[in-house]
């Protein structure tokens, strides 16, 4: 009877998407082999299994077809769990605490449940064309969809067919419906995802035929997916990210400003703008050279590998010397060997390049020249390129540019040693940033390395990947798509995806724009201004109140750095993207669409100006919290939209009312970084009876400091009852870090009146500002409390 009443539910709550099912597959049986279920059909055999209570796997063997286990993207190991598996006359039910698999024999179809919630079901399934093999599934009408990797389409991703075949849009604005950087991902606003465990190119359609439906179309592969449930969107990226990894720490110098351009043709040239930056006390970590280090020429150098020793005399001496000053070096590589460069013949002689069917190096016309590409799926192949960045980080290069690894060309008949170009070209870039992070990890484990790139797919952020949005229009339209870029990518396990700060693409000389773009800079998660060199990209090189004005962002960026190297931990640990859209805290329709305001973490509120000569702009307020303007401290009501006012210097930010933001003076950079005196400033709110922050410290280079117990974390509280405000500052250390003394400056704010006495402190209060001010020394590792009497 009880069985009964559950199908029962189930078949009513699924009743929305039980409306398309495939009459021509049929039941066959079902075995139970340890955690995987097989369902035997017509026409081949289901393998489901449960990875957690949160994440189930469904593959699909067609008859005459060998399950294929490798994936390209998942590193979960499963649970030790098995499904509880109920049978009536029609129905099979596979039962986890969370997640459930139903299975109707008549007509056949797949369903999935999170705790007795519908969340997909297959519609057909699985379905082979002449030019495609599908997995197809019911939406609910009434869904918006994400995913898909990197585009600019606006939030809701719905309705359109997404070619997975990542690709360079060079110059793009508003509108990118393919970019480097696609992912066989798709969120929905039921809270579940979907992925799609298979490497070859296709199209991901997200109800384009307006239909109700969802289709996976794949050249070859895998029919493996895994469908991921979650209590919130915070949970549902965490499962997610277990799922297919997560973002190692990036050591904290990524953090800083960085001076970069298309680019720098000379040793002396590199010298003299960081020389500039220190002159205008402009603070920086790194600079990054781009294709000049190994030519002199744009084209017919590529793959040379090696220093242009006219232009580069002492590259040793010159990375050694900006190391001494705190600034970093970084390099650009490319995947491409040209016939005309130096390395051609060692390539050829070890080879190492892609082939053609005839088992020849395979050349072709691009670009840059006549080239062949490196193999980095062949063991030979992905030894030799590692010894690049084996020599030249140990002539102290700090991190690495892996540029045009969509890869740029790469056609369709050439071989790799696993498969076609087409099988791989997906995760080209994907293996290329495996290659570089797995090299560090044997050969220096002690450095956390940094790896740009603008290609990946499904789980490269496992591998440290920091990908950009490509070569960005420098133009209203190109900064306008970048929050909706972010905030998307973010989701799909991306979390520092950023864009070159003032636009890439032509020589567009707009000192509001760049202004803009740099201020929007400060709240993501890479500041990194990057162009072409017919107008400056260094703010040092701008006019005096652009200069001024980026300066100021800048030091803001750095004042913090304790706040964001906290986020980058909690991305470490529970893949929370930096950048959130809205709806993580509002279920206002609105806020799942919207992509003009974010949170950046839980504490602040972000809208940048996208649009020229704007004296005002609508920001919108997420319910459940009161929100504190940056600047002013005035205070605005969630749950509404409200048109503020703006001002040149800064763009629109608020933080959370009963946050603690720590800060810390800027500095010139991030080796100069320190928790000895810092600024603590909690946003009073006496309708947040209760609240929480944290502060994540470490020595910012160690791999996994945190699990090696080289770690301190400052957890900060607030209680407000009976006209009383208690703060508690708690400290733990890691087992491996060492105890050293802290100055805080507490700073209140929203303090409308003097309070009458502070426990045990002295205490300033500007009336003025109402903000309330009270020193605590931290001598020892003990607890601190403090109680405010109003």
């Amino acid at each position: 009877m009880k069985l009964t009443k559950i199908f029962l539910f189930f078949l009513l709550a699924g009743s929305t998407f039980l409306n398309a099912q495939n009459a021509d597959r049929k039941f066959v049986s079902l075995n139970q082999k340890n955690v995987v279920v097989e369902v035997k059909t017509n026409d081949g055999v289901f393998q489901i299994k449960p990875y957690s209570t949160k994440i189930v796997e469904t593959s699909f063997i067609p008859n005459g077809e060998v399950y294929n286990p490798n994936s390209h993207a998942v590193v979960l190991k499963p649970e030790n769990l098995v499904f509880k598996i109920t049978e009536n006359e029609n129905a099979i039910q596979l039962k986890t605490s969370g997640i459930t698999v139903e299975i109707i024999k008549n007509p056949f179809q797949i369903l999935y449940f999170y705790k007795h919630k519908p969340l997909i079901s297959e519609r057909k399934g699985y379905v082979k064309t002449e030019e495609f093999e599908t997995l197809d599934f019911n939406l609910t009408s009434e869904e918006i969809l994400f995913g898909g990797g990197a585009r600019a389409l606006g939030m809701n991703r719905r309705g359109n067919r997404l070619q997975l075949y990542n690709r360079a849009h060079y110059g793009y604005e508003t509108h990118s419906e393919l970019m480097n950087f696609t992912m066989p991902l798709v969120y929905s606003s039921n809270l579940y995802a979907v992925h799609f465990d298979n490497a070859p190119i296709g199209y991901l359609d997200l109800d384009s035929k307006k239909d109700n439906s969802l289709q996976y179309e794949t050249i070859s592969g895998r029919k493996t997916y895994q469908v991921v449930a979650g209590n919130s969107w915070k949970d549902l990226i965490n499962q997610y990210t277990s799922l297919t990894g997560k973002q190692p720490m990036i050591p904290r110098w990524a953090l800083g400003n960085f001076s970069s351009r298309f680019g720098y043709h000379s040793q002396e040239e590199v010298v003299r703008t960081i020389d500039k930056f220190k002159e205008e006390k402009i603070p920086v970590d790194a600079i990054i050279l781009d294709l000049f280090w190994f030519g002199k020429e744009m084209k017919g150098t590529m793959g040379n590998f090696e220093f242009e020793k006219d232009s580069f005399p002492n590259p040793k001496k010159m990375i050694t010397d900006l190391k001494t000053i705190g600034v970093k070096t970084i390099l650009i590589t490319e995947p491409f060997v040209l016939t005309t460069s130096g390395k051609w013949d060692e390539a050829v002689e070890k080879d190492i390049l892609g082939k053609t069917k005839e088992g020849k190096p395979y050349t072709y016309d691009f670009y840059f020249g006549n080239t062949g590409i490196i193999d980095i799926f062949k063991p030979e192949g992905k030894a030799w390129f590692w010894q690049v960045y084996k020599k030249f980080n140990d002539y102290g290069v700090a991190g690495w540019w892996g540029d045009l690894g969509e890869p740029e060309v790469h056609p369709s008949d050439l071989q790799h040693a696993t498969g076609s170009a087409d099988e791989v070209h997906n995760i080209y870039g994907h293996n290329w940033a495996k290659l570089v992070f797995e090299g560090y990890q044997k050969e220096f484990p002690n450095q956390r390395p940094f790896i740009l790139m603008r290609a990946g797919y499904s789980g490269s952020q496992h591998y440290g990947m920091i990908p950009w949005s490509g070569d960005v229009s420098r133009s209203w339209g190109g900064l306008q798509s970048q929050p909706e870029i972010a905030l998307q990518m973010g989701m799909q396990g991306m979390a520092f995806m950023h864009s070159d700060l003032g636009g890439f693409a032509g020589a567009n000389l707009d000192d509001e724009l760049y202004t803009r773009w740099l201020q929007y800079g400060v709240f993501q998660p890479i500041y990194r201004p990057h162009a072409q060199e017919d107008v400056p990209s260094e703010p040092v090189f701008r006019e005096s109140k652009t200069k001024a004005l980026a300066k100021k962002s800048i030091e803001l960026r750095y004042s913090l750095l304790p706040y964001n190297y906290t986020l980058v931990f909690d991305n470490n640990q529970k893949g929370t993207p930096l950048m959130r859209p809205l709806f993580f805290e509002d279920t206002n329709k609105s806020a799942f669409i919207n992509d003009k305001t974010y949170l950046w973490g839980d504490s602040f509120l972000v809208s940048p100006v996208v649009q020229s000569g704007l004296k005002e702009q609508a920001v919108y307020f997420p319910s459940g919290a009161n929100w504190f303007d940056f600047y002013t401290d005035e205070k605005v009501g969630g749950g509404q939209s409200k048109t503020v006012q703006l001002h040149q210097e800064s763009i629109p930010v608020y933080v959370r009312g009963g946050a603690f933001i720590p800060r810390i003076q800027p500095i010139q950079n991030t080796g100069l970084y320190n928790l000895k005196s810092f600024d603590l400033h909690f946003y009073f709110d006496e309708n947040v009876k209760e609240s929480e922050g944290h502060l994540y410290n470490d020595d910012g280079a160690t791999q996994n400091a945190f699990e090696k117990g080289k770690y301190e974390m400052l957890t900060f509280k607030s209680e407000f009852k009976n006209n009383k405000l208690y703060i508690e500052i708690e400290q733990k250390l890691g087992t491996d870090f060492e105890f050293s003394s802290k100055e805080i400056k507490l700073i209140v704010h929203n303090v409308s009146s003097k309070p009458k006495k502070v426990k045990g402190h002295n205490f300033e209060w500007n009336k003025e500002n109402k903000t309330l001010t009270v020193l605590i020394s931290l001598k020892n590792s003990d607890d601190k409390n403090l109680k405010i009497k109003f």
